[in-house]
Formats: structure tokens, sequence, C-alpha cells
């Protein structure tokens, strides 16, 4: 009745907000987007919670909006939503420096963020952990953003309980080892906890960049941030090789391993930190090692400069993303000159 005259096109569906409207669809290239615009899911990918998808994907990103464990500025809870934003600007083009479009090789969804009764945070723990149960469950890789450091610690219980205790290869200006006594709600202390539980092997596992005094390491190998100064990030992947090796590993990116000057939006900030460079060049050599997950925490926007460490913190995820990627069969860019 109200169709347009035979001669007169009807307006084709405009472009936009393809996380929702590109139900399903978890893998290839979406549609340009409006950089400033449109639903702000990770990299624009698709919402979605339908097992019946996720049972495809590779990888799972999921938001942990906590940050009432920290010790420190709180903010953090906002850190999900400000990645998700900043990644937008890095969504549309292929993966530098490989050149590739890594959603052709890796299906990647956008599980939401977790849910929390802000009115009964000592539940937080088990709600993490079961948040984290069932995209482990569909036998994707999560991908988490934080959320200030002690989600980690509910997303260890997850993993190992499906994978056995993990090495943990753990970027951090802080080593989080402090005195636990197991009940602690602390962004500096659940990985003593988690080694206590044997959710964590502490002798398989690297920390880098920390800058911060413990008078003992638990058996952890730690890589000061002076010591990747003067050695480099080649050494440090010799390290990570030596200690963890082929035994299967969680990734845990702490916003603030880098220097205040490249992520001044971070809860515990300490200088003589890592540059963005080289936490991208960290990432980027972590392709032979057998990680079962991974996180990335501890951006709290407030303290922000033009989304400089939100950013950060999205081409960390998206880098790793890639990385996965090559595992699964993309090709590099062949001549090099990146």
């Amino acid at each position: 009745m109200n169709e347009p005259p035979p001669d007169i096109e009807a307006p084709l569906e405009p472009p936009g907000d393809q996380a929702f409207r590109k139900y399903g669809q978890i893998k290839g290239a979406m549609q340009p987007e409006m950089t400033w615009g449109g639903v702000t899911s990770f990299l624009r990918r698709t919402y979605t919670r339908d097992n019946d998808v996720l049972v495809d994907a590779d990888i799972v990103v999921s938001g942990i909006p906590f940050d009432m464990a920290t010790s420190g500025r709180p903010g953090a809870r906002f850190g999900p939503r400000a990645i998700r934003t900043a990644s937008t600007m890095i969504a549309e083009l292929p993966a530098y420096p490989w050149g590739f479009d890594p959603f052709r090789y890796v299906a990647v969804a956008d599980y939401g963020d977790c849910w929390f009764d802000w009115g009964y945070p000592t539940n937080s723990v088990e709600l993490i952990e079961a948040h984290a149960d069932k995209i482990i469950g569909t036998d994707s890789m999560m991908l988490s953003l934080g959320g200030d450091h002690f989600v980690s610690y509910p997303l260890l219980r997850a993993h190992a309980k499906k994978y056995g205790p993990l090495a943990l290869i753990h970027f951090d200006a802080h080593c989080d080892t402090w005195a636990d006594d197991g009940t602690r709600m602390d962004h500096g202390s659940m990985f003593l906890r988690a080694a206590n539980e044997g959710l964590i092997i502490p002798e398989k596992s690297v920390q880098i960049g920390i800058r911060t005094w413990n008078s003992t390491d638990h058996g952890f190998t730690v890589l000061g941030a002076p010591w990747v100064h003067r050695e480099g990030i080649p050494a440090v992947v010799d390290v990570i090789r030596e200690v963890v090796g082929d035994h299967k590993a969680y990734l845990t990116f702490d916003i603030d391993c880098l220097d205040p000057s490249y992520a001044p939006g971070t809860g515990t900030p300490v200088v003589g930190g890592l540059s963005t460079a080289q936490a991208l060049e960290a990432v980027r050599s972590l392709g032979e090692f057998d990680i079962v997950g991974a996180d990335v925490v501890e951006v709290a926007p407030a303290y922000d400069h033009a989304e400089m460490t939100a950013l950060a913190a999205a081409q960390i995820a998206h880098d790793f993303i890639a990385v996965q990627a090559i595992k699964a069969g993309a090709v590099p860019d062949p001549t090099g000159r990146y």
C-alpha cells in the first residue's frame, strides 16, 4: 500500500551500528563506521551472548567493570567502556604492522560486561568466575577488559578449572604478591593468593616492568623496569621462553606497566615504566606461547589525557588478537618495510 512507484528505487538500509545489526557475524571485516559515533563494541565486533554463535568464536571479549579492590585512585570500573571507545580508532584499517585483517582468520565477539550488584561487593569473585565459566565453556579464548587488577583472580579461578595450574605472563609496575590472608579483595595481593591456591605456578611465571619493592619474589621471575630498559624486549622474550616454555599460560597486562607519561589514566601510576612502543613489541612477540586467556586492566579514564591510556590498552588488546590471527594462518606483510 505504501510501496514506492515502480520507477523509484527504495532507499538502501543505511550502514552503522553493526555490532547489533550484523547479528551472528563474528568473522570477517565490518563495513566502515564513523569513528565518532555508533555502538562502541570492542573493535566494532558483534555483541552477542548466543551460544549458537559463540561456539564458532575463537576469542570472546568481555568487560569486567569492577574497581572495589583498588588501593589508590578509583575509576577503573569505567575502563571497559573507555577501551571500547578508543578501539574505534583502530578498527577500520588492516592491522599494523602486518597489513592483514585479523578477523578473516579469527572469529571475535563482544560479550558485553560482567554484571555486579554494587551493594554486595563480596559476591564479586563468584560473579566474575561464573561469567568467565560461561565464556570459557564455549571453548573460546576469553580476552577481558578491566576493571582493577583484582579481577584477574576470579578469572584465573575459571581458567585454572579448565586448563589446570597456569604460568603467568604478568606486565605491571607492581608485583601484586604482597601479604594475603586468602580473603582480601585487594588488587595488590591477588597473585600470591592465586599461587597459594595452586591457580598459577610461580616457578613458571614472569613479571615484567616491576618497579615497586617486595622483600621476596615468592618464586616468580621478576624483570624490573630498569632491567627491561637496559636489556630490551628481545631479552624479555628470551626469559619468558626459558621460564614459561610450552606450559599453558595466562597473560595479564596492567596498564600501569607503562610509564605515566604514556599512560596517566590509571589508579596507581609509578614513574620509570615501559613505553607504549616497548609494550607493543613485547605483546607482538608472544605468538610462540600457549596463552589460553588474557586481560588488560587498570585503565581509569578520569585521570586520562586525550584518551592516550585507553588507546594504549585498546592497541595492546588489538595486537594480542592479531598475534592469534598469525597463529591461525594470517601472513604478515612480506616486504619487511615495517
